[in-house]
């Protein structure tokens, strides 16, 4: 018997490397086949939050958090990690934004409500005003004075630079030194209402989609660039390495915990709702 399920993902190279084998079928599901659609990451958030989310689909901690009775997050396929962070930057010229502790009463651009880094922000530096839009055009909203400083993520952490900004802030840093434990940023989230035996497949056949990657990259890698079309050949390169990592095969007893965490701390300031466990 055949199945179809629906999947959301990010047109992010960490997306596109993890998942090529499992939606171009070289990573064993047999039966099971894909609706795919590429989304942003705060797209595919709010169309969670909305209660119109996929099968499976690729989350940021607090649109997780927004459905805990629909969703779980699956041990396979997160970007969480060590040094992986979203950072806070400002012009160069703003020397006086030192830290956090600067942004008091600042405007600050970010990549949408519903996003890890956004939480990560309220948690730590709760006086800023958030001014939400598409994460490509914070550094612009702020090289070109829109906003005070920025928050970033994916690989503008790597051409922040070239835009003319200097680093306020980078989160995942602070979060490190606060918890010693590795950031969760997106995960992998199901319908709890699927078939065990279908999500219990899935995480097999993407953790082998993974490992297929890592053993041949250049065969995946035209793939991951045709969805990367504006990104240099080396941030790409870079974005997966440090993207793509063990805990994207599984996120073992410390990317649990690191999850936990985060939901506990999010509660604790009222940034997420209180709940069941979001893991499965």
């Amino acid at each position: 018997m055949n199945t179809s399920l629906t999947l959301g993902i990010s047109p992010c190279p960490n997306d596109t490397f993890m998942f090529h084998d499992l939606i171009h079928g070289q990573a064993e599901l047999p039966g099971v086949y894909f609706d795919c659609e590429m989304l942003d990451i705060e797209a595919l958030n709010e169309l969670a939050v909305s209660q119109d989310g996929f099968d499976l689909m690729k989350l940021s901690i607090p649109a997780v958090a927004a459905r805990l009775d629909d969703y779980a997050i699956l041990s396979t396929g997160a970007a969480l990690g060590r040094g992986c962070g979203p950072l806070v930057v400002r012009r160069q010229e703003r020397k006086h934004m030192q830290g956090l502790r600067d942004l008091q009463g600042a405007t600050v651009a970010i990549p949408g409500a519903n996003t890890t880094a956004y939480l990560l922000l309220r948690i730590f530096s709760q006086a800023i005003t958030p001014v939400p839009m598409r994460f490509d055009e914070v550094m612009p909203a702020v090289a070109t004075e829109k906003v005070d400083a920025g928050l970033i993520i994916h690989e503008s952490r790597f051409t922040f630079r070239d835009h003319g900004l200097a680093e306020v802030a980078d989160l995942g840093t602070i979060w490190e030194r606060s918890t010693n434990l590795p950031l969760p940023l997106g995960i992998i989230a199901a319908k709890r209402d699927l078939p065990e035996d279908i999500v219990t497949d899935f995480e097999s056949a993407l953790r082998q989609s993974i490992q297929n990657a890592y053993s041949d990259p250049q065969r995946v890698l035209p793939w991951v660039r045709e969805y990367a079309q504006e990104m240099d050949e080396d941030v790409c390169r870079q974005h997966i390495e440090l993207y793509v990592n063990d805990f994207s095969l599984d996120l073992g007893v410390e990317g649990r915990a690191a999850i936990t965490e985060l939901f506990e701390r999010g509660r604790a300031i009222g940034a997420l709702p209180l709940g069941r466990s979001p893991l499965r």
